[in-house]
């Protein structure tokens, strides 16, 4: 009990830590919903991107392009409690602008989704994540996130967003806490899928505004099933602005650990 108490004063602190410093995930490109592990479980995902094509430029000497970028991250995590989620990442990508595959670092977090009344469809919580990224990703190397999350699921229906607040907590180029929305909406065609369309929409800094298109805009179209108790969640994204990627394929595996 110890544990779960000191998780959730970290949880809490970190969330108004978090309204002035945090950090984004883009490796993992998923808007979080309700899904938790089971007290006890373990879970994991395996996150691949692929970046075929992008316009956008390195902004600091050394970092890698991300034109033909593969990245595979798998999330481990673990059910604390019912309303607690613990998770870690390891960054990991391919890119032959530098000759093959790299270790980019490491990150923690913490979800809480809010306990639902009988009936209750739709959701809301939160997610801290904090690492240490390689400097061929981010000139900064430790920075955070503090993603808010709000859904529902009335029927066949699926709909969530994401307001996540970013910034780098330690380096060399602090800027200020930069915003990000992101939002899913899905249909249940059949029971074993769905589709829908998800986008990922930086607006800028909390205190600098700036035109919307000088910042990424991605609009992905994704299908989400199961098969022999995997589940996956495919998308096909593209760009809106010209600082976007063009095109970015991913893919979420989730590994039913249960059956090994």
């Amino acid at each position: 009990m110890k544990l779960v108490r000191v998780a959730e004063v970290v949880l809490l602190a970190g969330m108004l830590m978090a309204m002035q410093s945090a950090l984004a995930a883009p490796e993992e490109i998923q808007v979080y919903m309700d899904e938790m592990d089971a007290p006890g479980q373990w879970g994991l995902d395996m996150h691949v991107n692929d970046v075929s094509s992008s316009g956008s430029n390195v902004l600091y000497p050394g970092q890698l392009p991300a034109a033909h970028l593969f990245r595979v991250t798998p999330e481990w995590s673990y059910g604390l409690t019912p309303y607690l989620e613990l998770g870690a990442y390891w960054l990991t990508a391919d890119s032959p602008a530098n000759g093959g595959w790299q270790w980019l670092g490491e990150k923690a977090r913490i979800k809480f989704i809010a306990p639902k009344a009988a009936g209750q469809t739709w959701f809301w919580g939160a997610n801290l994540e904090v690492g240490k990224t390689s400097s061929l990703m981010d000139i900064n190397p430790w920075n955070g996130e503090l993603k808010l999350i709000l859904g529902d699921r009335p029927g066949n229906w699926e709909f969530a967003t994401n307001l996540n607040f970013d910034r780098a907590l330690e380096g060399p180029d602090i800027q200020p806490t930069m915003v990000e929305l992101d939002d899913r909406i899905s249909y249940r065609v059949s029971p074993d899928w769905r589709i829908g369309a998800e986008a990922y929409n930086q607006l800028g800094s909390v205190n600098v505004p700036a035109p919307l298109a000088d910042y990424s805009e991605m609009l992905y179209m994704v299908a989400d099933t199961s098969w022999h108790h995997w589940d996956f969640n495919l998308g096909l994204g593209h760009g809106l602005t010209a600082v976007s990627d063009h095109w970015v394929a991913k893919m979420i595996i989730g590994v039913p650990l249960e059956d090994f």
